[in-house]
Protein backbone atom coordinates (compact mmCIF):
# COMPACT_ATOMS: atom_id res chain seq x y z
CA UNK A 1 0.00 0.00 0.00
CA UNK A 2 1.27 3.45 -0.88
CA UNK A 3 0.31 6.10 1.65
CA UNK A 4 -0.75 9.66 0.79
CA UNK A 5 1.15 12.68 2.13
CA UNK A 6 0.60 16.43 2.34
CA UNK A 7 3.29 19.06 2.87
CA UNK A 8 2.14 22.25 4.58
CA UNK A 9 4.56 25.17 4.62
CA UNK A 10 3.96 27.63 7.44
CA UNK A 11 5.34 31.03 6.54
CA UNK A 12 3.90 34.53 6.65
CA UNK A 13 6.20 35.71 3.87
CA UNK A 14 5.58 32.58 1.81
CA UNK A 15 1.80 32.92 2.14
CA UNK A 16 1.98 36.61 1.18
CA UNK A 17 4.19 35.93 -1.85
CA UNK A 18 7.21 37.69 -0.35
CA UNK A 19 9.43 34.59 -0.15
CA UNK A 20 9.85 31.55 -2.35
CA UNK A 21 9.22 28.32 -0.48
CA UNK A 22 12.20 25.98 -0.82
CA UNK A 23 11.60 23.65 2.12
CA UNK A 24 8.17 22.49 0.91
CA UNK A 25 9.40 21.39 -2.53
CA UNK A 26 12.49 19.74 -1.02
CA UNK A 27 10.32 17.74 1.39
CA UNK A 28 7.91 16.79 -1.38
CA UNK A 29 10.82 15.45 -3.42
CA UNK A 30 12.01 13.30 -0.49
CA UNK A 31 8.52 12.01 0.25
CA UNK A 32 7.70 11.15 -3.37
CA UNK A 33 10.04 8.17 -3.18
CA UNK A 34 7.65 6.38 -0.80
CA UNK A 35 4.39 8.36 -0.76
CA UNK A 36 1.84 9.85 -3.14
CA UNK A 37 2.27 13.56 -2.35
CA UNK A 38 -0.38 16.23 -2.93
CA UNK A 39 0.39 19.79 -3.98
CA UNK A 40 2.09 21.87 -1.28
CA UNK A 41 -0.10 24.15 0.80
CA UNK A 42 1.32 27.42 2.17
CA UNK A 43 -0.36 29.10 5.14
CA UNK A 44 0.64 32.06 7.32
CA UNK A 45 1.85 31.69 10.91
CA UNK A 46 -1.67 31.76 12.36
CA UNK A 47 -2.75 29.00 14.70
CA UNK A 48 -6.28 28.66 13.33
CA UNK A 49 -5.08 28.58 9.69
CA UNK A 50 -2.45 25.94 10.48
CA UNK A 51 -4.91 23.78 12.44
CA UNK A 52 -7.47 24.19 9.65
CA UNK A 53 -5.00 23.14 6.96
CA UNK A 54 -4.00 20.04 8.96
CA UNK A 55 -7.56 18.97 9.71
CA UNK A 56 -8.70 19.61 6.13
CA UNK A 57 -5.86 17.49 4.75
CA UNK A 58 -6.73 14.60 7.07
CA UNK A 59 -10.49 14.82 7.50
CA UNK A 60 -11.47 16.00 4.02
CA UNK A 61 -8.63 14.85 1.74
CA UNK A 62 -7.85 11.58 3.52
CA UNK A 63 -4.09 12.15 3.84
CA UNK A 64 -2.14 9.59 5.86
CA UNK A 65 0.85 11.80 6.61
CA UNK A 66 0.99 15.55 7.15
CA UNK A 67 4.42 17.13 7.19
CA UNK A 68 4.59 20.76 8.26
CA UNK A 69 7.64 22.95 7.76
CA UNK A 70 8.16 26.15 9.69
CA UNK A 71 6.89 27.80 12.82
CA UNK A 72 8.55 25.46 15.33
CA UNK A 73 11.00 27.88 16.92
CA UNK A 74 10.70 30.44 19.69
CA UNK A 75 9.77 33.55 17.74
CA UNK A 76 6.46 35.16 18.73
CA UNK A 77 4.81 34.05 15.44
CA UNK A 78 6.00 30.42 15.77
CA UNK A 79 2.73 28.66 16.65
CA UNK A 80 2.87 25.43 14.66
CA UNK A 81 3.25 23.21 17.77
CA UNK A 82 0.22 24.85 19.41
CA UNK A 83 -1.86 24.39 16.25
CA UNK A 84 -0.76 20.77 15.97
CA UNK A 85 -1.40 20.02 19.63
CA UNK A 86 -4.94 21.39 19.23
CA UNK A 87 -5.83 18.84 16.53
CA UNK A 88 -4.02 15.63 17.51
CA UNK A 89 -5.48 12.74 19.48
CA UNK A 90 -2.12 11.44 20.73
CA UNK A 91 1.47 12.66 20.65
CA UNK A 92 4.32 10.65 19.13
CA UNK A 93 7.13 12.07 21.26
CA UNK A 94 9.80 9.67 20.00
CA UNK A 95 9.74 11.22 16.53
CA UNK A 96 10.43 14.74 17.84
CA UNK A 97 12.97 13.45 20.36
CA UNK A 98 14.98 11.70 17.65
CA UNK A 99 14.84 14.75 15.37
CA UNK A 100 16.16 17.02 18.13
CA UNK A 101 18.82 14.55 19.30
CA UNK A 102 20.17 13.89 15.80
CA UNK A 103 19.98 17.57 14.84
CA UNK A 104 21.89 18.52 17.98
CA UNK A 105 24.84 16.55 16.60
CA UNK A 106 24.83 19.05 13.71
CA UNK A 107 23.98 22.29 15.54
CA UNK A 108 23.37 23.26 19.18
CA UNK A 109 20.41 25.35 17.96
CA UNK A 110 18.44 22.13 17.50
CA UNK A 111 17.37 22.23 21.14
CA UNK A 112 15.41 25.41 20.42
CA UNK A 113 12.93 23.43 18.31
CA UNK A 114 9.47 23.02 19.81
CA UNK A 115 8.31 20.65 17.06
CA UNK A 116 5.83 17.97 18.02
CA UNK A 117 4.51 14.92 16.21
CA UNK A 118 1.23 13.18 16.72
CA UNK A 119 -1.70 11.12 15.54
CA UNK A 120 -5.09 12.36 14.39
CA UNK A 121 -7.46 9.53 13.63
CA UNK A 122 -5.39 7.20 11.45
CA UNK A 123 -2.92 9.83 10.26
CA UNK A 124 0.46 11.10 11.44
CA UNK A 125 1.42 14.76 11.72
CA UNK A 126 5.11 15.72 11.82
CA UNK A 127 6.35 19.26 12.53
CA UNK A 128 9.66 20.04 10.83
CA UNK A 129 11.90 23.12 10.93
CA UNK A 130 11.45 25.85 8.33
CA UNK A 131 14.86 25.76 6.71
CA UNK A 132 15.23 23.43 3.74
CA UNK A 133 18.40 21.82 5.11
CA UNK A 134 17.06 21.23 8.63
CA UNK A 135 13.64 20.07 7.39
CA UNK A 136 15.04 17.44 5.03
CA UNK A 137 17.59 16.28 7.61
CA UNK A 138 14.92 15.86 10.28
CA UNK A 139 12.60 14.01 7.93
CA UNK A 140 15.50 11.74 7.04
CA UNK A 141 15.98 10.81 10.70
CA UNK A 142 12.42 9.47 11.05
CA UNK A 143 11.14 8.56 7.58
CA UNK A 144 11.89 4.83 7.87
CA UNK A 145 9.62 4.54 10.93
CA UNK A 146 6.64 6.32 9.38
CA UNK A 147 5.20 3.51 7.21
CA UNK A 148 5.39 1.05 10.12
CA UNK A 149 3.70 3.56 12.44
CA UNK A 150 0.97 4.18 9.86
CA UNK A 151 0.40 0.44 9.45
CA UNK A 152 0.01 0.03 13.21
CA UNK A 153 -2.30 3.05 13.50
CA UNK A 154 -4.43 1.53 10.75
CA UNK A 155 -4.79 -1.80 12.54
CA UNK A 156 -1.91 -3.98 11.36
CA UNK A 157 -2.06 -6.90 13.83
CA UNK A 158 1.40 -8.32 13.07
CA UNK A 159 4.06 -8.40 15.76
CA UNK A 160 6.70 -5.70 15.76
CA UNK A 161 10.08 -7.21 14.92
Amino acid sequence: MRYRAQVITISDKGAWGERIDTSGPALKKVLEKDFDVADIIIVPDEEDRIAGAITHAIDEMGMDLIVTTGGTGVSPRDVTPEATRAVIDHELPGFAEVMRAESYKITPHAIISRAICGIRGRSIIVNLPGSEKAATECLGFIIKAIPHALAKINGDPSDCA
